[in-house]
């Protein structure tokens, strides 16, 4: 029988960077040799159906094995693809017993130390050589449940049906694009693809999308004077005038943000991108309005100065909304979360309800139909070169799921 650990160390040799830029589906072929990977794994551990489609998402079923009774259906969900932030080609993984203070990774790379780290120290960490990011997210996931699954077959206690999907491009919010939610055929579903061991999660961000754009006159500069209006610069002047203290580095918790993430162009036009996060919906309708403003009152203070040549700047506003806070829909079926909180309970763990400051393929599939919240993988730092996972709390991820296939089963 395979350790989480086991099947983890195999998974992040495979590259499956994501692409935002991309206009296929899946975002990068490299996801379908992890695919194919998996399924021939599945089908090893006597999963039936188990395939990956033209989209790459990998399906497979584990029948009940309570006969005299209907039970439900679960599903166990994960992610294929790891972040474009960092790398992740040519992972090194290398296990470490934390003794406390900063890490210092093969190339020089510090993990410094935390509150958080301080709580770890005696626990096994994987770090990589800080070259490339590690793919705990959600490689960490997919391991759990692989290994979770393997249990729950050879215990043979009673357990549920049991559905496993692994999505591709969920790091580009594309995770459910694709999601076969009736083919799929779950009452409930977990998605593994969380942090430090212990945490659960019924709450994500409500997520939107907004692109602004500015078009400007572009005239030789030599010959400027009263004609040219700058883009760019009207651009610098609305961002410059957005709230500090409503950004990612200056918020935490429950703390909505506006996030500016992404910026270009030139005199004739410039585009910035930005991404609102909130919990709920007043504060929703505050991330906008606060991006509006600013726009505004840069336009009203560029005016004063320049006249009626800035007659000749337009701008466009583009809100898209990205997927909503799970934790609307899943009010509904207590029952889903209930049994998420047991089941840590039971491997020995004091769960904590802690809400989401980004999104899971959870976010969208719950918003369809599927009641789907999350649970941690014991995964740290994701998205960077000093991603680590904690074995240890990877293990309690696996024996979480085993309690849930085991508690929907009675």
């Amino acid at each position: 029988m395979k350790t989480p650990l086991e099947r983890f160390l195999k998974y992040v040799q495979f590259e499956t960077t994501s692409c935002e830029n991309s206009t296929t589906h899946p975002s990068t072929s490299t996801q379908f040799e992890l695919a194919k990977y998996l399924v021939e794994e599945l089908k090893e551990l006597g999963l039936q159906n188990a395939k990956v489609d033209e989209y790459c998402y990998v399906t497979a079923s584990l029948k009940t094995n309570v006969l005299d009774r209907n039970v439900p259906t679960i599903g166990f969900i994960a992610h294929l693809d790891t972040s474009c932030a960092a790398s992740g080609k040519n992972v090194k993984p290398k296990i470490i017993e934390y003794q406390g203070g900063d890490v210092v990774l093969e190339n020089g790379t510090v993990i410094a130390e935390t509150e958080e780290l301080k709580k770890l120290v005696g626990r096994h960490l994987v770090v990589t050589d800080g070259a490339t990011l590690l793919g705990a997210d959600d490689k960490a996931g997919i391991a759990a449940i692989m290994a979770a699954l393997e249990r729950i077959i050879a215990s043979n206690r009673p357990h549920a049906n049991i559905k496993v999907c692994f999505t591709p491009d969920e790091e580009i919010g594309a995770g459910a694009d694709f999601f076969d939610l009736a083919g799929f055929g779950a009452d409930y579903a977990y998605t593994v693809d969380g942090g430090a061991g212990g945490e659960i999660n019924g709450e994500t961000f409500t997520a939107d999308k907004a692109t602004l754009t500015v078009a400007g006159f572009d005239v030789h500069p030599g010959e400027a004077k009263n004609t040219m209006v700058n883009a760019g610069r009207v651009l610098a002047q609305i961002v410059a005038l957005l709230p500090l203290d409503r950004t990612p580095e200056t918020t935490e918790g429950r703390e909505p943000f506006v996030h500016l993430y992404d910026m270009e162009g030139g005199v004739s036009q410039a585009c910035a991108h930005f991404l609102l996060r909130s919990f709920d919906e007043n504060e929703r309708a505050v991330n906008k309005q606060v991006l509006i403003d600013a726009v505004e009152q840069a336009l009203s203070r560029l005016k004063e100065s320049m006249g009626t040549v800035l007659d000749a700047c337009k701008y466009h506003v583009k809100f898209q909304q990205q997927y909503l806070n799970m934790g609307y829909f899943l009010k509904k079926t207590p029952e889903v979360l209930d049994k998420l909180e047991q089941a840590a309970k039971n491997v020995g763990l004091a769960p904590q309800w802690v809400p989401i400051r980004g999104g899971t393929d959870g976010s969208r599939l719950t918003e369809m139909g599927l009641p789907t919240p999350n649970l941690f993988t014991g995964g740290y730092n994701f998205h960077s070169v000093t991603e680590f996972l904690v074995i240890e709390e990877n293990e309690q991820a696996t024996a979480t799921l085993v309690e849930l296939a085991s508690l929907w089963g009675e």
